[in-house]
């Protein structure tokens, strides 16, 4: 079964990723009949292909080359655990990863979809097992947080070897307790989500203070709902 998916490697191979600096995403080059890109971060972009359904594939920038296969020691460690992505294998450049159906908590906020608790516990317990692997769970985030049948899956495990808390879920997991409540089940436009992310991205971590970022955010999002 786990070397059907090297039926995408031709396809693949049609594909160039060009990597940024200061962070930027990446840029996708060329196309391949059938490969759909499903994803793009900072490092790679990630394509599902229908002809193996059960895999996604993440191609990675020749500049980000090297974080293939840290990437694939991790999932290695975290292999079995029901909240993340299985890694099936590894081409020249790019990881073969279990296709994940669901949405984004980014995508739900945008489609005004209810976020259950058990996303939030799910993920925290998702985070022990991390912990638990000797590795340190950090950069998870609206957008690498899949609400799967009513269930919470990480999808991004590229930074667990790096050391410091970024505290985002933290500051997620408050505001999901005293701000999510005024919008749930709200359609929030996208300008809206761009906006607080920019103001979250650039803020100095050592003067800031979640309390007053949600009264900020607060004031942006009842004021365009009036």
């Amino acid at each position: 079964m786990f070397s059907d998916w090297k039926q995408a490697e031709k396809a693949l191979r049609d594909i160039e990723v060009v990597g940024h600096e200061k962070n930027k995403p990446v840029s996708v080059i060329g196309f391949a009949e059938d490969l759909r890109c499903i994803g793009i971060g900072t490092d790679a972009a990630v394509f599902y292909y229908p002809d193996t359904p059960n895999y996604a594939y993440k191609l990675y920038s020749a500049q980000a080359l090297e974080k293939k296969e840290v990437e694939a020691g991790i999932y290695k460690r975290l292999k079995g655990s029901q909240y993340f992505p299985q890694c099936y294998g590894v081409g020249p450049n790019y990881l073969v990863l279990s296709f994940e159906q669901g949405v984004t908590l980014y995508d739900c906020l945008l489609q005004g979809i209810r976020v259950p608790e058990k996303v939030i516990q799910d993920v925290e317990e998702a985070r022990e097992f991390v912990r638990s692997q000797g590795l340190n769970p950090r950069d998870i985030h609206l957008k690498n947080v899949l609400l799967q049948e009513g269930k919470g899956k990480v999808l991004d495990v590229s930074e667990y070897i790096k050391e410091g808390n970024d505290s985002r879920w933290e500051h997620l997991v408050w505001a999901y307790k005293h701000f999510y409540p005024l919008i749930c089940e709200v359609q929030v436009p996208l300008w809206i989500l761009e906006t607080i992310t920019n103001w979250y991205n650039r803020i100095d971590s050592a003067s800031f203070g979640i309390e007053d970022f949600s009264k900020r955010v607060s004031r942006l999002f009842f004021r365009e709902r009036k």
